[in-house]
């Protein structure tokens, strides 16, 4: 896909909000909003800026890079963030040398950063037995996580404050590897992790209902509200729309008593199945929070269609109980290995662009929805 492109003045609009307001994960909150990045779905050589870009707002309070596209033999994708990355010898991993440096700025920017797993080319289903699930979230906490003397780190010393599972299809022995995945995080004292989830909206989820059903503690979990019959876009049908079934989930199910649960919702039009423009959104935002206590903020695929769409973020903000710097054009800074540019784009209108595709591609996060373009994003 090839729409038109953001610029850093539309991010820097959109992204010029009070420092002092700047937060992570709010655990009692409502106002928290997740975006993921690292898939560039917008498709364009310019539209996934790098990660630090997004950091400097007082908006977005999570970042899910996406995606550890498999687990036994770690592989990742970054979409068109690769082109800056370098092959790891005898591994499916790339060293990130740009996106270590942006996590540890964003982190300094008060921004909560997980690495999302799965997405919908996850073809690997899980584990044969407890023991090689054990075995893998050790690994995979060996690589993300506080060991930064491990080898063939991703990130290398960059430590990710998390995980999220996004996982598409039918997997078997995932209790023991979350479990194992929370332990760690639990037991390290250096600072506080998170493990979220992405399941669809239907009730019980597919991929994930054995982690979901009381048996693994998830902080958040982002809802697909879209894609499917029961998302935003049936907000006014009582028999469509099904909130208040994950609200009870949240209430009755779930291990951790407090969970928050977040709408997820298409970033733009071109993003998925069942957009909704920021006013509806609005309206959505303002019932579900009154209604339900479990509600914790807004989950938005992704980050390269939410700057293609003018005033959307400063409008979910808003809507939030928040404020916002603005949300109009602007202008991103991509980097190719050894030269940075500037490109100032507009972002009022969604159009055709005939810059070429990024070298390096993704598929997309959620595979129950078939984009209309090529994605970007290995998930």
């Amino acid at each position: 896909m090839a729409p038109s492109l953001p610029s850093l003045a539309s991010i820097a609009s959109v992204l010029a909000l009070a420092p002092s307001a700047l937060a992570g994960f709010a655990a009692s909150g409502t106002n928290n909003i997740a975006v993921y990045w690292g898939q560039n779905s917008a498709g364009g050589a310019t539209t996934q800026g790098r990660l630090q870009t997004y950091c400097t707002d007082n908006g977005i309070n999570i970042i899910n890079i996406s995606f550890l596209t498999a687990i036994k033999n770690p592989s990742t994708n970054f979409a068109s963030a690769g082109d800056l990355c370098d092959p790891i010898a005898g591994t499916g991993l790339l060293s990130c040398p740009q996106i270590e440096e942006d996590i540890k700025y964003c982190q300094s920017q008060g921004k909560t950063i997980l690495l999302s797993i799965g997405g919908a080319t996850y073809t690997e289903g899980g584990f044969t037995d407890s023991a090689s699930a054990i075995a893998a979230a050790n690994t995979v906490w060996d690589l993300f996580g506080t060991n930064t003397a491990a080898a063939n780190r991703p990130f290398g010393s960059a430590v990710v404050d998390g995980f999220d599972f996004d996982f598409e299809s039918t997997t078997q022995n995932f209790v023991p590897f979350a479990s194992q995945l929370r332990s760690l995080m639990d037991g390290d004292g250096s600072k506080t992790f998170y493990l979220s989830a992405a399941p669809q909206c239907v009730y019980p989820d597919a991929a994930m209902n054995d982690m979901l059903d009381g048996a693994i503690a998830f902080d958040w979990i982002n809802i697909q509200f879209y894609n499917n019959f029961c998302g935003v876009i049936n907000f006014s049908n009582p028999n469509a729309w099904n909130f208040n079934v994950w609200d009870t989930w949240a209430k009755q199910t779930s291990k951790n008593p407090n969970v928050r649960v977040f709408i997820g919702v298409p970033a733009n039009t071109g993003a998925g199945g069942g957009y909704v423009d920021a006013s509806t959104l609005g309206s959505i935002i303002s019932s579900t929070k009154s209604d339900y206590s479990s509600f914790g903020g807004i989950m938005m695929w992704d980050m390269s269609q939410l700057f293609q769409n003018n005033g959307f973020l400063s409008s979910v903000v808003s809507s939030l109980g928040g404020s916002s710097g603005g949300g109009g054009g602007g202008s991103t800074t991509t980097t190719t290995k050894g030269m940075t540019t500037t490109t100032t784009m507009v972002t009022s209108t969604r159009t055709t662009s005939t810059t070429s595709q990024p070298a390096t591609t993704g598929v997309a996060q959620w595979g129950q929805y078939g984009l209309p373009f090529p994605t970007l994003h290995p998930g």
